[in-house]
């Protein structure tokens, strides 16, 4: 027999036993299941989260297998969110989620950021036009997002609060002529120091005509980590929250911890330079 007091004591001493009684209340939106989302999912599931909002039109494919936590053979075909539905009701059968399986657009995202806590970007890397719908909607409705995108083996993460620098500012998307270069510009602005840039061994197989690029399941993996300790951070109100313009990245195989600030965001002239730095890895004369 399924009891929440019972099921998330063990987080009970890092958290009150008021503090667990609020999470069961909150609601957090994650726009994607796949590789972070998923991580994400299961994370804030077993920190306790009671309420959920979660997109993804996708299905678990094959190669999903090295990085994605719904990823199974058992699973394959099935949509994404109907595989982390269930994982998360197995988890916790009382959660209370509703799902959009068409994704997220103009249409629906109003309901689906609506009683919404705090929003988890775990959007693919290259799903750019949703990624900006998000972050505005979120701008105008004063929810805090937090965004840990999964680098080499590592983790990148920043956070934009109604009292932070706002996400275009930081970004500044709308500098760019191409789809491709606001690409290099949301790279760069989670990543500001660029460490993984070091052990990349095949840079061709970051293609941004293809809309590919390499991952591991440890960068996935500490993404699910930090992103869940901001968001239980800010839905208690305790902690020191790094938010933009700072930013903080954990690379385990480069054995680095690097906190970042660059005021002026993607306007900043040492941004400028990892942006140009960037630029030639990635984009290759793609334009």
């Amino acid at each position: 027999m399924f009891d929440y007091k019972n099921a998330f004591s063990r987080n009970i001493g890092w958290l009150t036993q008021e503090e667990q009684s609020l999470l069961r209340e909150k609601r957090v939106a994650t726009a994607g299941a796949g590789g972070v989302g998923s991580e994400h999912l299961v994370t804030l599931a077993r920190l306790g989260i009671g309420k959920f909002q979660i997109s993804d039109f996708d299905e678990y494919e094959v190669h999903n297998f090295n990085r994605q936590a719904g990823a199974f053979m058992s699973t394959v075909n099935q949509p994404k969110v109907d595989v982390m539905r269930e994982v998360i009701l197995d988890i916790n059968p009382e959660a209370e989620i509703n799902s959009f399986p068409e994704g997220v657009n103009e249409e629906n995202a109003d309901e689906f950021l609506k009683d919404v806590d705090v929003y988890v970007d775990s959007l693919d890397y290259f799903a750019l036009n949703a990624r900006k719908l998000m972050y505005r909607k979120c701008y105008e409705k004063n929810i805090p997002v937090v965004v840990a995108a999964p680098i080499g083996m590592g983790v990148a993460l920043i956070c934009f609060t109604p009292d932070s620098m706002s996400y275009e500012d930081y970004f500044r998307f709308n500098d760019c002529q191409t789809e491709n270069e606001q690409l290099v510009k949301f790279l760069v602005g989670l990543s500001p120091s660029l460490i993984q840039r070091k052990y990349l061994v095949d840079p061709s197989t970051s293609d941004f005509i293809a809309q590919t690029a390499p991952s591991t399941a440890m960068g996935v993996k500490l993404c699910g980590g930090a992103a869940s300790s901001y968001v239980l951070k800010i839905l208690l109100n305790r902690g020191d929250i790094i938010k933009a313009p700072h930013g903080m990245h954990f690379d385990a195989y480069r054995n680095k911890l690097v906190k970042t600030w660059r005021p002026w965001g993607n306007r900043n002239p040492i941004q400028w330079l990892m942006y140009q730095i960037a630029k030639k890895v990635v984009l290759k004369g793609q334009g």
